[in-house]
């Protein structure tokens, strides 16, 4: 092994043992951020940061989520095999990414058609094969492909978004950032009953904020 990747190893090593040390448990969400190299979704000068556990921006104003972040969404969403999951806010499309290891399916969603371009280009150069990336209004879903047994949205709104809580089925999982997005956001699970939503506070989280309509790329 070359030192150059003996040190790519070590840094991924590291990566890993962080994402334990902060609380992602789940051995299936471990492997999968272990299958899914973070480093072809962060580009240009923040590429050598990309194992690290700290959020980078990225085009369109965006940011790539914290691995630690990701992966605690990841574990609060609890992802079976046969599930059909929708994810709102692309990005990157590492979030994404990593959901395509644990689900059936994949919808992902951008309001950024650069984004979607970008990160579909990263997902067919992977592999993989179950993601569908759309650019789209996040806040309205995807009612045509609705119900979803998962959703997430990697962007904060003041409220759980009506249309992503009808379109989940019963018995679903969405995870969520709720808050102003100038002030501490919570990172919220709602889960789906017959007679209604139950809701779980996890932690406090720093997201950026849902916005409604199309970029101006879109």
């Amino acid at each position: 092994m070359s030192d150059e990747a003996g040190h790519i190893a070590e840094r991924k090593m590291q990566f890993l043992f962080a994402l334990r040390s902060r609380g992602v448990t789940d051995a299936r969400v471990l492997a999968a951020m272990e299958r899914i190299d973070r480093g072809p979704f962060v580009r240009g000068i923040f590429a050598g940061r990309a194992y690290e556990d700290m959020p980078l921006p990225i085009a369109c104003g965006q940011t790539i989520s914290q691995p630690s972040v990701v992966g605690l969404m990841t574990q609060a969403l609890a992802v079976t095999p046969r599930d059909k999951v929708l994810e709102v806010g692309t990005g990157s499309g590492y979030q994404a990414a990593i959901l395509s290891q644990l689900a059936r399916r994949v919808y992902t969603v951008d309001r950024h058609r650069a984004l979607v371009r970008e990160a579909s280009a990263l997902f067919a150069a992977l592999d993989l094969a179950n993601i569908i990336a759309l650019t789209a209004d996040g806040s309205f879903g995807l009612p045509e492909q609705a119900p979803f047994d998962r959703i997430i949205v990697t962007a904060a709104a003041e409220d759980p978004p009506g249309p992503l809580l009808a379109q989940l089925k019963i018995g679903g999982i969405m995870v969520l950032p709720v808050g102003q997005s100038d002030a501490v956001q919570r990172l919220i699970r709602v889960t789906r009953s017959e007679t209604g939503y139950d809701y779980d506070e996890l932690r406090p989280v720093r997201f950026v904020p849902l916005v409604e309509g199309l970029g101006r790329d879109g």
